[in-house]
C-alpha cells in the first residue's frame, strides 16, 4: 500500500469545508493518509482552528492522519452555537460520518475532552482510541465554576496587554512564564487564511454548556473501555487536576501523565514528551 504523505505543515494547510445537517464545519486535514485510522482533534473553550499548538499536530501528523474542524458557530463553521456538551458530541458525529469515517482515535483538549468523553458514551463502535488532556468527569469539581476563572484571567490579559492563556494555561514561574511565551508565539506562527475568532455569544454559549455539564450528574465511566492516554499538569486551575487522576481512575482501561510545574497547558509546555507518548499510546496492539 503506497502510503499519502500530506506536503503541508499546520501552519500552512488549508481550510476546507464540508456540509452535513445544515451545517458547514470548517476543517483542516493533512498527515499521512494510508489507511491508518484518522485522529479528530477537538478543541478547547472559546478556541478555534488557529490556537492549535503546531509542534503537537505536525508532530502526530508525520505519522497520522489528521484531522480538526470548528464545531457548529465556532470560528469559520456555521450554525448556532450547541448548548450542551451532549450536543458538541452530536455535532462531532455529525462530522465524522460526513467525512466518511467509520473508526477514528479523538485528541479532546480541555472542553474537547469532555467532548470526547460523551462521544464515546453515544457512538462507542466509532471510537478506537483517546487522547485527553486538561479535563475531567461531568459533574467534577470545579467545571461549573470555570467562567469565573475564564473571565477572571482574561480581564488580567487585558489590563497587562497579555493573551489570558499566558495565565489560564501556565503557573507563573520562570518555567510556566518561559513556556508561556513560546506557546503563544507558536500558534502565532500561522499567518494567512486564519480561521475566524470565535464571537462573544459564541463564548459565552460555550460557557453555559460547560456550567451545565459541570452540574451534570457523575456518569459510569466504567463502560468506557476504549484505551484512553490522560493527561494534565499537576497545577491545572481551570479544571482542577484532581479531576485528571479521578478521571484516569474511573476509565478501567487508561494510562495517566501528569506533567510537574505547569497548569492546565501542561501538552504544550511538554510537547515534545507529549508528542512521544501519544505516539506511542497511538502504536500499542
Amino acid at each position: 500500500m503506497s502510503v499519502q504523505t500530506s506536503p503541508y505543515q499546520w501552519t500552512t494547510v488549508p481550510t476546507e469545508f464540508i456540509s452535513a445537517d445544515g451545517i458547514s464545519f470548517a476543517y483542516r486535514e493533512y498527515g499521512q493518509q494510508n489507511g491508518g485510522t484518522p485522529i479528530i482533534f477537538l478543541n478547547h473553550l472559546a478556541a478555534v482552528l488557529d490556537n492549535w499548538d503546531p509542534r503537537i499536530m505536525d508532530g502526530i501528523a508525520k505519522t497520522h492522519h489528521v484531522v480538526a474542524f470548528d464545531n457548529r458557530g465556532v470560528g469559520a463553521s456555521t450554525g448556532k452555537v450547541a448548548e450542551s456538551i451532549e450536543q458538541m458530541a452530536d455535532d462531532a458525529i455529525t462530522f465524522i460520518k460526513a467525512k466518511g469515517f467509520d473508526k477514528v482515535d479523538l485528541f479532546g483538549f480541555s472542553m474537547g475532552g469532555m467532548i470526547s468523553q460523551e462521544i464515546a458514551l453515544k457512538k462507542p463502535s466509532l471510537v478506537r482510541k483517546m487522547v485527553i488532556s486538561g479535563t475531567g468527569p461531568a459533574g467534577a469539581e470545579g467545571i461549573a465554576k470555570v467562567n469565573k476563572v475564564a473571565d477572571r484571567d482574561l480581564i488580567r490579559g487585558l489590563l497587562t496587554r497579555q493573551a489570558p492563556k499566558v495565565f489560564l494555561f501556565f503557573t507563573r514561574t520562570d518555567n510556566g512564564k518561559r513556556a508561556a511565551k513560546a506557546f503563544i508565539k507558536r500558534i502565532n506562527e500561522r499567518t494567512e487564511n486564519l480561521d475566524k475568532a470565535i464571537a462573544i455569544s459564541a463564548y459565552r454559549a460555550q460557557l453555559k454548556a460547560l456550567k451545565k455539564w459541570g452540574n451534570k450528574k457523575p456518569v459510569d465511566l466504567s463502560i468506557i473501555k476504549h484505551p484512553t492516554l490522560v493527561a494534565n499538569g499537576e497545577y491545572d486551575r481551570m479544571v482542577p487536576t484532581l479531576n485528571t487522576h479521578d478521571l484516569a481512575k474511573r476509565l478501567p482501561n487508561s494510562q495517566l501523565i501528569i506533567y510537574p510545574d505547569t497548569g492546565h497547558g501542561g501538552i504544550f509546555q511538554y510537547h515534545k514528551d507529549f508528542v512521544k507518548q501519544t505516539l506511542n499510546f497511538l502504536a500499542k496492539q
